[in-house]
């Protein structure tokens, strides 16, 4: 029986409502909601030149609708997004994720146990979380294993051990289950793993530090070295998560969609400390922007059962129907969240981030477009064959201290990071980038082994001077012949996308247009060749610094010296630090902390 449109539209409610669009087989083509089932249903029908190609092709398909009525709108969101879950819809934006979340688990027990949990919380105890992925809690508990040796093994384990395991052989645990080690001794260790969960990383931090000046007076020397390298394990680790809260928890999700490719990117916040980071990539998103994205995200993501809902969620986008949103969280949840997207400061930083881990979440996803860019390279080039490794050397110093060259690789797949090299460029003038360069490259080609494999192009982040002396360098090998040699010169006024190719054998640059896909591979190469020697050249520099640098800074005197070393662990840790953590120093004002972070960031 033919499916009469104008009747079924002419009997349509004007309630809320969610309605469901069938084919011939009675499968299931789409589930929507609408606060207006008979104006929204109605639009579908409507046909204009605005309508995209998708909802034309699910039109055609339609030979049933079914609606539900609901009271309010927000009944008809929670709805929507049960016969979603449900029916699965391929004309749906879906989430791919329907699964309980985990959490790091610590047990109600004298001699507590640290794990993995997921599912109901059936077992007495604290639990910490939810983690986006399972490897964000396997990492996590690998780390708190190695700070504070806490045992992992079931309860019924421990019970039955007569001698230690090999977690105690490696020390990474006590060994609580053969009595090497009293109740009290262990608290310890559970209170500041507890702390450091909590995001109070630096209050463990101060206790150990007390412990240690401690043990050091009492000339126990073994135990105060032990506190010494868990205090640096966790400087460590601080200086990678400084997030913080300003409050509640916080949801940060961003959302890029490029090519019929959507990624909604997720970084979790919780108890002060930035818990991980998951991407995910929603299907039927071909032709939807942004907002329709996160529109279909954030209910179906939220309104799960076992989800846990923050305070507040950071959004790149504000999605539709935001006050149906938070109603349908707040009467399925029981939980009142915001919804921000105009954030300043630290939540800007979030968000940010957030976004640039989109984009290199999608990029990841379409591996196909290296191979496009690296065969518009070969196009461009007039390459006869698709070039197996090129090679990009950069200098990197500070007016000529620490003068360090960088050689990143890239094959047919990629960065081929385990064959980057670093160059520590010694007896040359300072500030000679034309001696370095040809020092560089004289030690990566005057010693070649038979199996050493050549570059087919090798890019040189300079202009006609630095591709004069890379040809002088491979003539004087006899390799000149075998080696394509290009210049990427700084464009006018040095704008990223005006760069120039400069060539040996060509008086004349090659432009590319600002669009071109070899261009924006050989940037790429560019930009990670000058990354790796940055990052070097700043290593190597830390090396030669001494103590007495920071009391070069005024204001800067040995008291607050020692207070910042004290504080940081040592000077390098200084030397790393933002100006919102030097200011957070006892002493350290902000003026003073922005002056310490310009001085040190600047020799």
């Amino acid at each position: 029986m033919t499916f009469d449109v104008k009747t079924f539209l002419a009997n349509l409610s004007t309630k809320p409502g969610v309605y469901q669009m069938f084919d011939t087989s009675n499968t299931v083509l789409y589930v929507g909601k609408a606060k207006n089932l008979k104006k929204r249903v109605s639009s579908y029908f409507n046909a204009s030149a605005s309508q995209s190609l998708k909802t034309k092709t699910l039109v055609e398909q339609i030979a049933n609708i079914e609606v539900t009525v609901t009271h309010t709108e927000t009944e008809a969101l929670i709805l929507e997004n049960n016969f979603i879950k449900q029916h699965q819809p391929r004309y749906n934006i879906l989430l791919r994720d329907d699964k309980s979340y985990p959490y790091i688990f610590l047990s109600n027990h004298p001699f507590p146990r640290l794990g993995y949990h997921r599912g109901a919380k059936k077992s007495k105890g604290r639990y910490f979380g939810p983690y986006p992925h399972v490897s964000a809690v396997r990492e996590s508990l690998e780390l708190l294993n190695k700070l504070f040796p806490i045992r992992q093994c079931k309860d019924v384990e421990f019970r039955h051990r007569s001698r230690p395991c090999l977690q105690y052989q490696i020390k990474r645990c006590t060994a609580p289950c053969v009595g090497l080690i009293d109740e009290q001794t262990y608290r310890q260790d559970v209170e500041h793993a507890v702390l450091f969960l909590q995001g109070k990383s630096q209050q463990v931090v101060e206790q150990l530090m007390a412990k240690m000046e401690q043990a050091a007076q009492n000339l126990n020397f073994e135990q105060a070295a032990k506190y010494r390298d868990q205090i640096a394990a966790l400087r460590s680790i601080q200086e990678q998560q400084y997030m913080t809260t300003e409050g509640g928890d916080v949801d940060i999700v961003a959302c890029i969609s490029e090519q019929n490719i959507g990624c909604v990117q997720l970084l979790s916040v919780r108890d002060g400390r930035h818990i991980g980071s998951q991407a995910f990539f929603p299907k039927h998103t071909q032709g939807m922007d942004e907002i329709a994205i996160l529109s279909a995200f954030l209910p179906q993501y939220y309104l799960a059962t076992h989800r846990d809902i923050p305070d507040e969620m950071v959004l790149s986008h504000m999605p539709n129907d935001t006050n149906t949103l938070i109603s349908a969280i707040k009467e399925q949840c029981q939980k009142q969240v915001k919804l921000s997207t105009n954030v300043r400061t630290t939540r800007a930083k979030w968000l940010d981030m957030a976004v640039e881990n989109a984009k290199q979440s999608l990029l990841q996803r379409k591996p196909s477009q290296y191979r496009e860019r690296l065969a518009n390279l070969c196009h461009v080039l007039r390459l006869e064959t698709m070039p197996q490794r090129m090679e990009c050397f950069d200098i990197s110093h500070s007016q000529g201290e620490a003068t360090t060259a960088s050689c990143v690789v890239f094959d047919q797949e990629g960065a081929a990071h385990s064959a980057y090299r670093r160059f520590n460029i010694e007896g040359v003038p300072k500030a000679d980038d034309y001696a370095a360069m040809q020092q560089a490259l004289t030690r990566r080609f005057a010693k070649l082994k038979p199996d050493s494999i050549l570059p087919d192009i090798l890019f040189i982040d300079g202009g006609k001077g630095q591709v004069k002396i890379a040809y002088q360098v491979l003539e004087k090998l006899d390799l000149h012949h075998k080696i394509k040699i290009i210049g990427v010169s700084k464009g006018m006024d040095r704008k990223a996308g005006l760069e120039k190719l400069v060539f040996p054998d060509i008086n004349a640059p090659l432009v590319l247009p600002k669009d071109s896909p070899a261009l924006h591979l050989i940037l790429h190469i560019r930009d990670e060749s000058h990354r790796f020697a940055l990052i070097g050249h700043q290593g190597r520099r830390a090396k030669v610094k001494t103590t007495s640098v920071l009391e070069q800074i005024e204001g800067v005197g040995a008291k607050r010296r020692k207070a910042l070393i004290k504080h940081f662990g040592g000077l390098q840790g200084v030397s790393r630090a933002g100006v919102d953590e030097l200011a957070k120093v006892q002493g350290i004002s902000r003026s003073l902390a922005q002056r310490i972070y310009d001085y040190l960031n600047s020799h």
